[in-house]
């Protein structure tokens, strides 16, 4: 059976040479490159062709999320998302844009090296952790936005600013960046991408036409 193909991301060069020392010296590991960029690694699993990309969340030019969705929608290879940020909004948009596992930068090597393989076959892996806010996240374990939180959410989702929001709603910006930060709060999230992915996998905004 011939070695599984690996691309390394991340944009630090002393973790990818520590995760090449780790998985490289698998026999059934072959990596076949690095790289520290988002747009890099686009274009990599395109020259590469490998088995399994490991991705890194947060990178320059490109993040990991959009990295991974145009990898996957290329069909170049399975994404396994590696990374120290574990968020509802982080794992939902990664497992939105299509990885096929999300494990946390602190797992013993042996379940990374498991992860790899299984990644390989098309199975999903999940760090424990992981999964559990997955599943809360999707059933909507969080408290409930309120109507006019709905409201502004949705302007969210429409591409409106706090200012265009504040006019549309008839409410001041200054009220309209409180209901910003309790969305973001009560979706456990840090930006307007998440609030809007999360919120959609939680059947709370329709998904777009």
């Amino acid at each position: 059976m011939s070695p599984v193909r690996l691309l390394i991301v991340d944009d630090h060069p002393i973790v990818r040479e520590g995760l090449r020392a780790v998985l490289g010296t698998e026999p059934d590991i072959d990596v076949v490159g690095e790289c520290g960029s988002g747009t890099e690694a686009v274009r990599l699993a395109a020259d590469l062709r490998p088995d399994v990309v490991l991705m890194d969340l947060r990178l320059p030019d490109l993040d990991g999320v959009e990295a991974t969705r145009r990898i996957v929608a290329a069909g170049s290879a399975g994404v396994l998302v590696l990374t120290t940020y574990d968020t509802d909004g982080d794992i939902v948009r990664a497992v939105a844009a299509g990885a096929t596992g999300y494990l946390l930068k602190d797992c013993p090597r042996q379940e990374l090296t498991a992860a790899v393989r299984a990644a390989a076959r098309g199975e999903t892996v999940l760090a424990a952790t992981v999964a559990a806010k997955l599943v809360t996240s999707v059933r909507g374990g969080r408290p409930a936005l309120t109507p006019r939180e709905l409201d502004v959410l949705r302007c969210i989702a429409a591409g409106r600013s706090n200012p265009e929001t504040g006019r549309l709603l008839f409410i001041s910006e200054t009220t309209v960046k409180s209901h910003v930060t309790r969305i973001f709060e009560k979706l456990s999230v840090n930006d307007r991408t998440a609030a809007v992915t999360v919120a959609i996998a939680r059947g709370i905004l329709a998904p777009p036409a």
